[in-house]
Parts: structure tokens; C-alpha cells; sequence
């Protein structure tokens, strides 16, 4: 089997046996790269000589000290990919727009910086709807990546290049940001593991700017225990970012480990409430696709978890609030590219993020900012207020990641508000700073399906405990494409 097919879990085990080295694991990923990328085009940039450099680098320090290696770092010759939009010191960093196309940023974001010191091997950066605007990565500047599973339709987006590389095997783990369904999206059509941390849990320090109250860097990974593992490293406060949370940093590793070896001081599976929402299942599904978040459902049942039937607002109300916030908020964050500080110049801007600025400054201009950004707002509390309500009768709550399977390229053009309607599941947790993640639980006409489990803020180790224990009785996750 080729290393590159191993979960992180799995290749820090090998790196510490001294199976195989980090050479070995990280040339494995970049032959999977070279082999299947010009088929379903992932990389904006690939740092090739660079990932071989630090492998070499990180084998001489475990040759040196061994296990104890891992302690200091606990990535340490563990090969990954990021999205585009996270500012990398010396490695062009473009957010899928031509309008920082060569742009070699001078900085590192929190969350590279903290994958760097701990010891990962980055391969490269993934394309990306052009500044995350879009929910198919077909809004990029330079490329349209594919699905995996079937080339001729979408993988998702916005991080639809992280994910693809997740579910291809060109990575060990990849890193993700999520607005409002950037994450989960994307990993429940490729058949991965998407984790949105809590607004704030990781730091969106050198992150691309979309909408600054719900951006939220998460991991894509291939299972629960490895994004739990990643958690632990990019989470926490962080003084370059004002909104990055006080909340005390759990173990999320630690956790799973704990439920593992039938320590239940922490976490007991028959004593979890999950709320079924009625409002979430009041849709319009493709075929298939709630048969199987049923049978995730059962699944849970037959754990002893207590599954509850609640009232939560219809999701359809989070459309308008997200479009309002969202588009006000990037109007704001993208008038920083004036092509003098850094950059191209503004002819550069696609049509998407044109459009996006032109609604935005209008709700914020004299007159209207009190009709739509304020009653925005007040209808967000309201969002927040529901599901505080929510929790207050159950510890978690499941649902269906997207009512649909991965679609054919073009279909986004059909609507201006595609990305809106096809996220409409995510954007209330979103606009209430809640955890999530995309868990995959079955396929339909050989395409992924995904759940998805939603958590109160800094609530990450609960979620994560029910979503391991669900892939512990399942394979889904495990499923890979034939490429």
C-alpha cells in the first residue's frame, strides 16, 4: 500500500517504529500529486523541493532522538496541504484570485506557523473559490478542480481543493477555512472528514478575509482521531487576532483516546441526547441522500445514544441573514486590495467578488443600513438565541451536511444565489459561532454522503467523541476513489 494512503494517526506510528521515513511518506504524497493532479487539478502551488528539504530535515532529527522527537513536535515529518488562502512566508499565497497572483507574502498565518513548529511538512496550496466566494471551487481564478470521485462533477467549495486532495490521497491531512459551509461541503461531496472548529477556537491570523464574524479555519482529514490530533496544535488564543477565544484549549486528542480504553469519566455514549431537528429534514432531498442520514440515525440508536425530535427555526431564515452579513462584510475586507500596498490592481476582481462588493456597500450605505445590516443582525440573535434553546434539551445535534449529492460543473451559474441555497444547512450554525463537522456515512450512485454533528461553542471534544464513535462502527471514511 502506498503511505500516502495512511491517516495521520497512522503514519506517526509508522515514522516512530521507524517503519518507513518521513522521505519516504512525504515522496509517496508528491508521486500521488504528479501522478493524478493534471487530472483533477488541486494545486495552485506545489512546494516540492521545499516538502523534500524538511523531510530530510525531520528523519535526522528522529534518527537522533527517536520518540522523544515527537514530544517537542508532534507533526513532526507529517506531510499536509492548505488552502490558498492562508498567508505562507516566502510561498506565493493568491486566495484564488488574480489579483494577488505572485504575491509572496512576508508573513506566516497563526495556523501555519503553529503546523510549521510542530514539525509538518507542507506540499503545496490548494485551489479555492477566488477569495472563498462560492461553493463549487469553480470560482477560481486559475483552475476548476474536480471530484475525485467523478470528474465531471464538483468537489464543493470553498476549500473543494483541500478536500479533493484529502480524498485522492495526496496529502496526509489537509487544512480548510469555512465561512458558512466551506469545510463541511466540500468534505461530505468528496467522502472525507470536515471539522469547523468554534468562531475564534483557531486563530484567522494572515487568513484571506471573507466574513470576519464567521470565518473559522478547520481541518480535512481522513478521520475523526486526525482531525481531533490537528485540533490540539491550531487551536488556542492567539494575540494577532482580537476574536480568537478565550475558552480554555481541551485535549480533543486526549479525549478520543479516553472513550477508547472504556474510560467514561469524560464521555459515556448511552448518556448522549443528540436533537434531530424537523426543520433540517423538512426538505427537498436527491435520492438516496436522507436514506442515508437515517441510517446514520439508527446507527446512533444502536449505540444507546438518545436521538430527540426538536423545533429549530427553519433553516431558510439564515439565507438572508448570512447573504446581508456576508456581503457587507466583504465589501469591507476586500477594499485592501488596491493594487498599491500588495497585489494587482482591481481589474483583477472576478465578477464574483464584484458583485459581492457592489450588494455589500449597498446595505451598508446611508439609508439602508438600518433596513437590512441592522435587522440582519437582530435576526442573528434570534439564530443564536434558538439554538442556546436547543442545547438546553440535548448535548448535540444531527442533521444532513447538504440535501444533495455532488453536482455537475455549470450548475452553480444557475442561480445567483447558489451557494446560499446549496449551504443552507451550515449557515445558521455558522452565524452562531457554533462547532461542526461533516462525517461521511454512505454513497449514492458512488458519490459521498455526509451527516454532519453541530456542538455549542468549545464544545469541539463532545463532537468529536460522537462522530470517532460512529466511525468506529462504520467504514465509510475509509472508502477511497478509484482515480
Amino acid at each position: 500500500m502506498s503511505l500516502s494512503k495512511l491517516t495521520l494517526i497512522e503514519s506517526l506510528d509508522g515514522l516512530k517504529a521507524g517503519k518507513f521515513t518521513s522521505l519516504e511518506l512525504t515522496k509517496d504524497c508528491l508521486d500521488q500529486i504528479e501522478s493524478y493532479d493534471e487530472k483533477i487539478k488541486i494545486f495552485i502551488t506545489v512546494t516540492k523541493d521545499l516538502a523534500i528539504k524538511q523531510a530530510k530535515e525531520a528523519d535526522i532529527i528522529i534518527s537522533k532522538e527517536g520518540e522523544k522527537a515527537f514530544l517537542k513536535k508532534p507533526l513532526l515529518g507529517i506531510p499536509y496541504v492548505c488552502k490558498d488562502n492562508f498567508s505562507t512566508k516566502g510561498i506565493q499565497t493568491t486566495a484564488g484570485s488574480n489579483i494577488l497572483k505572485g504575491y509572496i507574502p512576508p508573513f506566516e498565518s497563526t495556523v501555519t506557523k503553529k503546523l510549521k513548529e510542530a514539525g509538518a511538512i507542507l506540499l503545496g496550496k490548494t485551489n479555492m473559490d477566488a477569495f472563498a466566494h462560492g461553493s463549487t471551487t469553480e470560482n477560481s481564478d486559475f483552475l476548476k478542480t474536480k471530484n475525485p470521485w467523478n470528474v465531471n462533477k464538483v468537489p464543493g467549495g470553498s476549500s473543494g481543493g483541500s478536500a479533493a486532495a484529502v480524498a485522492s490521497d495526496m496529502c496526509i491531512f489537509a487544512i480548510g477555512s469555512e465561512t458558512a459551509g466551506s469545510i463541511r461541503l466540500p468534505a461530505s461531496w468528496c467522502g472525507v472528514t470536515g471539522l469547523k472548529p468554534s468562531y475564534g477556537r483557531v486563530s484567522r491570523y494572515g487568513v484571506a478575509a471573507m466574513a470576519s464574524s464567521t470565518d473559522s479555519p478547520g481541518v480535512l482529514s481522513k478521520t475523526v482521531e486526525d482531525s481531533a490530533y490537528v485540533l490540539n496544535i491550531i487551536a488556542g488564543r492567539d494575540s494577532n487576532d482580537a476574536t480568537s477565544s478565550h475558552l480554555p484549549v481541551d485535549n480533543y486528542f486526549s479525549d478520543l483516546n479516553d472513550l477508547k480504553t472504556k474510560d467514561k469519566t469524560k464521555f459515556d455514549i448511552k448518556k448522549l441526547k443528540i436533537g434531530k431537528p424537523k426543520s433540517y429534514f423538512n426538505l427537498e432531498f436527491e435520492k438516496g441522500v436522507e436514506e442515508k442520514i437515517e441510517e446514520a440515525i439508527e446507527a446512533y440508536k444502536k449505540l444507546g445514544v438518545k436521538i430527540i425530535e426538536i423545533d429549530l427555526l427553519n433553516p431558510k431564515y439564515s439565507i438572508a441573514v448570512y447573504t446581508i452579513l456576508q456581503r457587507s462584510e466583504v465589501s469591507s475586507n476586500l477594499g485592501r486590495y488596491d493594487g498599491i500596498r500588495y497585489g494587482n490592481d482591481r481589474t483583477n476582481f472576478g465578477f464574483e467578488a464584484k458583485k459581492r462588493v457592489m450588494l455589500g456597500t449597498y446595505t451598508l450605505s446611508s439609508g439602508y443600513y438600518d433596513a437590512y445590516y441592522s435587522k440582519a443582525q437582530k435576526v442573528r440573535t434570534v439564530i443564536v438565541e434558538d439554538f442556546k434553546k436547543a442545547f438546553s434539551k440535548v448535548d448535540l445535534i444531527i442533521g444532513p451536511t447538504v440535501p444533495c449529492l455532488a453536482m455537475n460543473f455549470g450548475e452553480s451559474e444557475k442561480s445567483s444565489m447558489f451557494g446560499e441555497l446549496i449551504d443552507v444547512l451550515a449557515e445558521p450554525s455558522s452565524i452562531a459561532g457554533l462547532c461542526g463537522i461533516n462525517v461521511p456515512c454512505g454513497f449514492v450512485n458512488n458519490l459521498p454522503v455526509g451527516f454532519q454533528l453541530m456542538g455549542e461553542m468549545g464544545k469541539e471534544s463532545l463532537m468529536l467523541s460522537a462522530a470517532d464513535k460512529y466511525q468506529q462502527v462504520t467504514n465509510y471514511h475509509k472508502e477511497r476513489p478509484k482515480l
